[in-house]
């Protein structure tokens, strides 16, 4: 199965630590959260990865090299960021044939059991899958609304006055069909121009694992005190391919 993950971003609310390591490579206990994700992605099966990546470049490039194993690990690099969206829709024939794939938010850490989500997507035959999780602070997030038979009913990104706390985790499933909801325009953003388009043909599955947005500082150095590491992660039931 094929993910994208999504690295290319600044990391400006993470300054003065990304102002020479990418962000995607700055440690959690130690551990790169790159390594962290190749871990994930091992353990649930997914062997192709396309990482994107806009800043320091050739850092990621030589870890890449150095830890990839046995995954396949594509580097797109963007002299202009294109956003999250972007980002897909210029590497649409890449996923164009796939039943379903990912889409990570690389700053995002999770025991979340990946194999429970997709069973959830492929019940639920929906254009995508967002996972979605209470946040304590609902105006710097994308917002959803679910109704009982686990729709989402509406979705807003980062609200001036949020309707509720559940938000979208950075973790998703999509299908092709996701492609044809993405404006043209550049840069273009999944959570500002593509998901609300999609509401009522999206599904949410409710993490109950440890998620956390590991972006600003605040949020990063609490990661060094909270991350339970993946051993804390449950059962996966084996490897989806």
């Amino acid at each position: 199965m094929k993910a994208f993950l999504l690295a290319g971003g600044l990391g400006t609310r993470l300054r003065p630590l990304t102002d020479i390591t990418p962000k995607c490579l700055l440690p959690v206990q130690g551990i790169p959260i790159l390594k962290i994700w190749f871990d994930v992605c091992r353990q649930y099966g997914i062997d192709e990865i396309l990482i994107n990546v806009h800043a320091h470049g050739d850092a990621v490039r030589k870890y890449i090299g150095d830890h990839k194993e046995n995954m396949g690990v594509h580097l797109f690099e963007e002299a202009s960021l294109l956003g999250s969206a972007g980002t897909i829709l210029a590497n649409q024939e890449w996923v164009a044939q796939e039943r379903s794939f990912w889409i990570f938010y690389a700053d995002v850490l999770t025991t979340a059991n990946l194999n429970q989500m997709l069973a959830f997507h492929e019940t639920h035959g929906q254009i995508a899958t967002i996972g979605v999780y209470e946040v304590p602070d609902p105006s710097r997030c994308g917002i959803v609304q679910v109704n009982a038979d686990g729709m989402v009913s509406d979705f807003i990104e980062k609200p001036s006055t949020p309707v509720g706390n559940l938000a979208f985790s950075g973790l998703m499933l999509a299908t092709p069909s996701l492609l044809k909801a993405i404006p043209p325009t550049s840069p273009a953003d999944l959570g500002f121009h593509v998901l609300p388009k999609i509401v009522g043909q999206m599904a949410a599955y409710r993490l109950r694992d440890f998620v956390m947005d590991i972006g600003t500082l605040e949020t990063y150095r609490a990661a060094q005190m909270t991350w339970p590491g993946l051993s804390q992660s449950h059962d996966h039931g084996g490897a989806r391919v």
